[in-house]
């Protein structure tokens, strides 16, 4: 995508104590607002919560992960990407950072993605229903030059010359613009079917609106997970739930 905005997902409002000798449960630094930043259970790293993903232990005894971040009980932070997910099974992290014997399952990390999946396609279609997004090749190229376009969507299995022209229109018309359009082609075809109640969406454009927003934001959270990109690093900037540009996915 092409330029950052901040996930502002809410926190469970646990108080802020400083990071602990052994695993660190909800904990963040004394001196900064506890939405902010918390230590990674893996790295033990500060890090922006924007760039990490809550885990809490579910009613069995299992590590469940808390993507919107308001599941009740105590929790770990662990940088939000597939490699830090997998390595803190193999490392036993869980157990460590919440001090207990966790169930964890081997696949977590394709659960993870998965439910990021489904928050980012939830995000989509009630942008859908907000009449945000605009679908099919001609639509998209009008709206393009005409309305206030903040997103462009492409199937990931779309066919490469459509979107070649899709992004040369774009190009065209993007110079003379404030700000910077965001690309995700994170979503098949089939995934945009669902989410939009539409058939065969290949390309969709967003209209500018905090539904918009919204999901861009967490397209991009999809984009860091599976490049194993932190928070902090990815293009400069975290992402956010309702403001600002991101970049290309």
């Amino acid at each position: 995508m092409l330029a950052g905005a901040q996930d502002i997902e809410s926190d469970n409002g646990s108080k802020i104590a400083g990071p602990a000798a052994d695993g660190v449960l909800d904990d963040g630094p004394k001196s900064i607002a506890p939405a902010m930043q918390r230590f990674c259970a893996l790295t033990r790293s500060l890090q922006p919560v924007s760039g990490m993903i809550r885990f809490v232990v579910g009613p069995d005894g299992d590590a469940i992960p808390d993507i919107k971040r308001k599941l009740p009980g105590r929790g770990i932070w662990i940088t939000a990407s597939r490699p830090a997910i997998e390595d803190a099974v193999k490392r036993n992290v869980f157990a460590r950072g919440f001090k207990k014997q966790v169930r964890v399952a081997t696949d977590l990390a394709v659960s993870t993605e998965r439910l990021l999946e489904r928050a980012a396609l939830d995000a989509l279609a009630i942008a859908g229903k907000a009449g945000a997004v605009v679908h099919g090749f001609g639509k998209v190229e009008d709206a393009i030059g005409r309305d206030k376009i903040i997103g462009l969507i492409q199937a990931a299995d779309a066919a490469a010359d459509g979107k070649r022209k899709i992004i040369a229109v774009l190009r065209r018309h993007s110079a003379a613009r404030p700000r910077e359009i965001a690309i995700v082609d994170a979503f098949t075809s089939a995934q945009l079917d669902l989410a939009l109640g539409r058939l065969n969406v290949v390309h969709a454009a967003l209209l500018a609106g905090p539904a918009s927003e919204t999901f861009l934001a967490r397209a991009l959270r999809i984009e860091r997970f599976r490049n194993g990109i932190s928070g902090d690093t990815a293009h400069g900037k975290a992402p956010s739930e309702g403001a600002g540009d991101i970049e290309r996915t």
